[in-house]
């Protein structure tokens, strides 16, 4: 009987011993499949296809990563051309839209794919705006109005780029008095830093020799179930904001703040982007879907206002936005027309893509009630946010 319980012992040791060897296997195959899945993105985007001169300039592509988390960027834009971040599989997805080439992006029909946006993100109307009783005109590049700094904002010009570590870019520009019609040498730095809890910290800061407008953001276009998956409108979203700022035809703000609540404008609860967008609503039709600026609540964490969550369907990846701005464009790929290859091979097809811009309102320069975005000699200009990613 003794030698039968001392049998029974070993026996369950071995078991167990057995069971822990079997998890740490599987553990090692997860991260070596995580590691192989990282290793595979070199193929997707290769240095040769973004080493060229664009207005005299050199361009590059550039790497940065941290744990479970890696960015492409191109300075020419500077442009996140591609992010990746593990699924609730450990599967590494690639959530950010983009070409696998300069070239791509500069002949795209849609010029902000993952662009540091400025001087002034949004529309400003009939491109004028007054400044110290001076009027200024920029060019108009949509429609009758001017969208994202005009038809040759910082979507389109070549950054300078310094890499401090390997988890962080910078990147820097100096925009001559003039340009593009707005007045002021304006000296632009944005530094993209991947952090250790999954997130994208974007920093802005600038300053001017004369008083000029200045509203920064990044135009990233986001599938979290990975590029070329599919339609966007089945991702769960969350915006923290209790009203909108309503439009006109030409997606010009009316002053007015409108509260979302009875709207499909209202995502204070998760609702999916398909749900309600093909709803007969006039600011739907003006949008041809959402395109609309938020008007954040002021839902804190860690200091900055909690701006949306959204989550892809398919891969259980979650994107949560926090930011410094007062504001959030939602826009849901509504003008997306399969005229453009993603470096997946992918078409950008109607609504595969979804932007979240933290931003000051539209039109802020000619809206006396929204927050002004003017910026003098001896001040700097300096905003953060933060795109924090996780699954399950």
């Amino acid at each position: 009987m003794k030698n039968l319980q001392i049998a029974g012992v070993v026996l369950l040791a071995l078991f167990q011993f057995n069971c822990k060897d079997a998890k740490k296997e599987d553990a090692i195959s997860k991260e070596t499949a995580q590691e192989t899945a990282a290793d595979s993105i070199k193929p997707v985007l290769e240095a040769k296809n973004f080493d060229t001169i664009i207005d005299g300039k050199k361009v590059n592509l550039y790497w940065i990563e941290n744990k479970g988390i890696k960015a492409a960027f191109t300075n020419y834009g500077g442009r996140l051309i591609g992010l990746w971040v593990a699924d609730k599989n450990g599967k590494q997805t690639d959530v950010v839209v983009g070409m696998n080439s300069a070239k791509g992006f500069k002949t795209s029909t849609e010029p902000y794919f993952g662009a540091t946006i400025g001087r002034v993100g949004n529309r400003i109307a009939n491109g004028k705006f007054t400044l110290e009783g001076k009027q200024y005109q920029v060019p108009l590049n949509n429609g009758k109005n001017t969208l994202h700094g005009g038809s040759k904002g910082f979507q389109d010009v070549v950054w300078d780029v310094a890499k401090t570590n390997q988890n962080t870019l910078i990147f820097s520009y100096v925009s001559p008095d003039g340009e593009q019609g707005f007045p002021g040498n304006l000296t632009v730095k944005v530094t993209y830093t991947l952090t250790a809890d999954q997130s994208v910290k974007m920093e802005y800061e600038a300053t001017t020799d004369k008083t000029t407008v200045v509203n920064l953001t990044n135009h990233a276009f986001f599938n979290l179930n990975g590029e070329g998956s599919g339609t966007i409108l089945n991702h769960s979203l969350e915006i923290y904001a209790n009203e909108f700022t309503p439009v006109d035809e030409g997606l010009i703000p009316s002053g007015e703040l409108k509260p979302v609540k009875n709207t499909v404008f209202d995502f204070t609860t998760k609702h999916t982007i398909g749900e309600r967008i093909e709803t007969k609503d006039e600011q739907l039709k003006f949008g041809k879907g959402y395109d609309h600026n938020y008007v954040l609540n002021g839902t804190k964490k860690n200091g900055l206002n909690h701006a949306a969550t959204i989550s892809g369907d398919k891969s259980g990846i979650t994107l949560a936005i926090y930011t410094q701005e007062p504001g959030l464009q939602f826009y849901s790929g509504n003008f997306m027309q399969s005229k453009n290859t993603f470096k997946s091979g992918a078409k950008d097809d109607f609504r595969t893509a979804f932007a979240l811009e933290t931003q000051h309102f539209p039109d802020a320069p000619n809206q006396p009630k929204f927050a002004p975005i003017v910026l003098k000699p001896g001040q700097k200009y300096k905003t953060v946010s933060v795109y924090q990613f996780s699954a399950k």
